[in-house]
């Protein structure tokens, strides 16, 4: 969610030099940014714990930056603020007592959205930029093994990314599987995922059809990025899939559970419509929480109220 930002950013600020510090395994989702550098590090093994961070502080420091734009705001980059002492250091304000009116019902209207709560951190540094006419890369040349894996691949392919963390803001497998049997009669499907559990699911699903292939533990997290960026629709959950394929210009439908859009963590200039959720008269006390990990007795079946019929048309409106 910070790509598209940090994007707009250096679109009306193109001499602004970026550094971009990020855990190593999400260095490839900040490789369209050009004008950015990427630091990654591995706060396991090299940077762990207290003396880590003092370490990486002090190479920071050697990159000479002038401000520090904070997007995470968690116990780790506190810390780094006592150690980068002197420099400007602004941090992201998430908002958690307007969070938490809302997951309580005492607040019901939209809250600003996260990426926008990004952009505020770089604007209280002093750049103004928008957000509401973003560029995006182009979709990306699929290699030769890629596209031997893949098979046909036709520019009205569908990403479907049937997983969440939690089972509250996960649809019903049986119904996605209906989905997918509808869908792949036209295009080529293809299934995102990760983790054992998921891939053996998706490979049970890939193998009854024709049209349908599962990506899930075949490619890495570049080679997965390359082959969104072709994708004409993503249909995912709550979940990270749905923010890669945003952050790359891919139209985004997305099913929601106990979670709700009007928490902030909508992927990035969809339309509302393409936010499909839960019946709120049956299920009232939606959002139940921010992230889906809370929820009272029988709300984790919310998601059931979302008709197969109803994701089956908003997926096919952007063929």
């Amino acid at each position: 969610m910070t790509v598209p930002v940090l994007s707009a950013f250096s679109k009306a600020h193109p001499t602004v030099k970026l550094t971009v510090l990020t855990k190593k395994q999400f260095a490839p989702l900040f490789r369209d940014l050009k004008m950015a550098t990427v630091f990654s590090v591995n706060f396991k093994t090299d940077y762990k714990g207290v003396f880590g961070l003092y370490r990486l502080s002090k190479l920071l420091r050697n990159t000479q930056v002038d401000a520090v734009a904070d997007l995470h705001n968690v116990l780790r980059t506190k810390i780094l603020k006592l150690f980068l002492l002197g420099t400007k250091y602004i941090q992201i304000d998430k908002g958690r007592a307007e969070k938490k009116a809302l997951v309580t019902g005492k607040k019901q209207t939209p809250l600003r959205t996260t990426i926008q709560r990004y952009a505020d951190v770089l604007r209280t540094l002093g750049f103004e930029f928008q957000l509401d006419t973003p560029s995006f890369p182009a979709p990306k040349p699929l290699d030769a093994g890629t596209v031997k894996a893949l098979g046909a691949f036709s520019n009205s392919s569908i990403g479907i990314a049937p997983f969440a963390a939690y089972n509250s803001k996960t649809y019903p497998i049986s119904k996605m599987d209906r989905v997918i049997s509808k869908l792949e009669k036209k295009s080529k499907v293809l299934l995102f995922g990760g983790g054992a559990n998921e891939i053996k699911q998706l490979e049970a699903i890939a193998s009854k059809y024709t049209n349908v292939f599962c990506v899930a533990g075949k490619f890495g997290l570049e080679q997965e990025l390359d082959i969104i960026s072709n994708l004409k629709v993503m249909l995912s959950m709550d979940s990270s899939n749905g923010h890669m394929a945003a952050m790359l210009g891919v139209k985004v439908v997305t099913l929601w559970g106990v979670t709700h859009p009007n928490a902030g963590f909508a992927p990035f200039h969809q339309k509302a419509t393409n936010n499909l959720l839960s019946n709120q008269e049956k299920y009232p006390k939606i959002p139940t929480s921010i992230y889906g990990n809370t929820y009272p007795e029988g709300y984790e079946s919310a998601m059931q109220t979302i008709t197969v019929e109803s994701v089956i048309k908003t997926v096919q409106d952007h063929l």
